[in-house]
């Protein structure tokens, strides 16, 4: 997947108005480091996910303590250090509920801090985040200043020449309807026969959509697209009817799906897709600079929290779960050469 392919799924989760304008301005004044109250939490070894997420997780804590035989696998000097330096490529804007500045416009909270505190508390180490925009996050990762990326990057067949993956969540496209409605993708695009569908422009899930389309269009059977100027204008097309369900990333709209929880239109999730399309499973990997000897102890540190339930409950604070895996890997099969 192309470096701009993703961010512009990682940026298009974000809603507009206000929430942006804080957003940035957080993000902004917070520059790029972990705050310290949470990473004296992590030391105790108590992690609060969901912590200061203005709405958008149910605050959890979970007891993590280092589990010294997957900690004894990671190079030396990462041990000695003391520390698991984090990259997250979350400026200047954010995207929620990924990666964005917390409710006291200084703290870096979302799911993908959270993961990396959880990681870290398994690991015995103390967790700094680094954040940085997308482009520097790598240029961290090749200088040996940042030790692991956990920041919504896509496993690919063409970033596994410089890099090592440890992967631990599902790339999902998602279906978000008006929650009254009773339809569900189910995963089988004929069930799009008739509807009537929004997507972003110059995105992945625009270009299956538009692949879906030209197939029911083959079966005598119509779906309809439809293009939006904004977040507002989409999600106000959703909740008067002009639209029955709006395509997007998958974070992207479980985070939509908790804003509008208490409103007079709530939505939900109708249904997810790989990202990577039909015959394979995308998947969100923690990235490491290739032959650096950490990926291994991340997925084994991921493997422990799978096991004991904290990272059941992770997903579930971000209302993330339909993400899951089921195990993590080391350098699974990613998107081709000729998809990436």
């Amino acid at each position: 997947m192309r470096t701009l392919r993703l961010r512009n799924r990682l940026i298009r989760t974000l809603t507009a108005g206000t929430a942006i304008a804080t957003l940035a301005t957080g993000l902004a004044a917070c520059g790029g480091d972990s705050d310290a109250a949470t990473a004296k939490a992590d030391a105790q070894g108590t992690v609060t996910v969901g912590r200061l997420s203005n709405g958008a997780a149910k605050e959890t804590e979970l007891k993590v303590s280092e589990v010294k035989s997957i900690s004894a696998g990671l190079p030396e000097s990462v041990r000695k250090s003391g520390k698991l330096v984090i990259g997250v490529g979350a400026l200047p804007d954010g995207f929620p509920p990924l990666a964005y500045v917390g409710s006291d416009q200084k703290t870096l909270t979302g799911a993908e801090p959270d993961f990396g505190r959880l990681v870290a508390a398994v690991l015995g180490l103390q967790p700094e985040l680094k954040n940085s925009t997308w482009e520097n996050m790598f240029v961290g990762i090749d200088s040996s200043k940042v030790d692991v990326a956990i920041s919504n990057i896509t496993d690919t067949e063409e970033r596994k020449k410089k890099y090592d993956f440890a992967s631990y969540r599902k790339d999902n496209l998602g279906f978000e309807v008006l929650k009254e409605s009773t339809w569900n993708f189910d995963g089988d695009y004929q069930n799009l026969a008739g509807k009537t569908v929004a997507v972003d422009n110059g995105t992945n899930q625009e270009k299956i959509l538009l692949e879906w389309q030209s197939k029911l269009k083959e079966e005598g059977k119509q779906l309809t697209v439809k293009h939006f100027a904004s977040k507002n204008s989409t999600y106000l097309a959703l909740t008067g009817g002009k639209i029955d369900a709006y395509f997007a990333a998958n974070p992207g709209v479980a985070y939509h799906v908790t804003q509008t929880a208490k409103s007079p239109d709530p939505t939900r999730s109708a249904g997810t897709y790989s990202g990577a399309g039909a015959t394979l499973q995308g998947l969100i990997a923690a990235t490491t600079k290739k032959d650096s000897g950490i990926a291994k102890p991340v997925a084994d540190a991921v493997n422990y929290l799978i096991k004991n339930g904290q990272y059941a409950k992770w997903l579930g604070a971000w209302n993330l779960s339909n993400e899951a895996v089921s195990t993590a890997e080391v350098n699974p099969p990613g998107l081709p050469e000729n998809n990436s």
